[in-house]
């Protein structure tokens, strides 16, 4: 009787498997996600550098200025003007300063706007106000900066 070696495994010949094991990948790809999830939080996205702007080469001697303020109320200041004196009006809401506006737009169709929003307010109220003032046909609409 003679016995080979592969008789002894029951006649069958060794097959190899031709599939990948991807269970390594996994435990690789499971590190990386803790490693992204523990440092996402240590940098800070909420600080924003905003660019300095530049001063016009000659600002406009007469303008109407609007103080944007974070409680919704606003300020309406005409400085200049002929004889250098100003007027100061002051509005509750966004509505009543897009009436008060349109009136010292009918006035004075000819000066520009200037809009200065106070640091805390939201950025697109001031995109609202510059909407307005262009929608009622004031074509020279700025933001004051620092």
């Amino acid at each position: 009787m003679s016995f080979s070696s592969g008789s002894m495994r029951g006649g069958r010949g060794r097959k190899f498997k031709s599939e990948i094991n991807v269970v390594p990948y996994i435990d690789v790809m499971l590190v990386l996600l803790i490693i992204f999830m523990v440092s996402a939080p240590m940098k800070d996205p909420g600080e924003i550098k905003l660019p300095n702007a530049a001063q016009t080469t000659q600002p406009p001697t007469e303008y109407i200025r609007i103080d944007l303020k974070p409680d919704a109320s606003a300020t309406l200041v005409v400085s200049g003007g002929k004889n250098g004196a100003g007027s100061k009006d002051t509005a509750a809401n966004r509505s009543e300063l897009a009436q008060k506006l349109q009136a010292l737009h009918a006035n004075n169709p000819d000066m520009p706007v200037m809009i200065a929003a106070d640091k805390e307010i939201k950025y697109d109220e001031v995109i609202q106000a510059i909407s307005e003032a262009k929608k009622m046909g004031i074509e020279r609409v700025g933001l004051a900066t620092r």
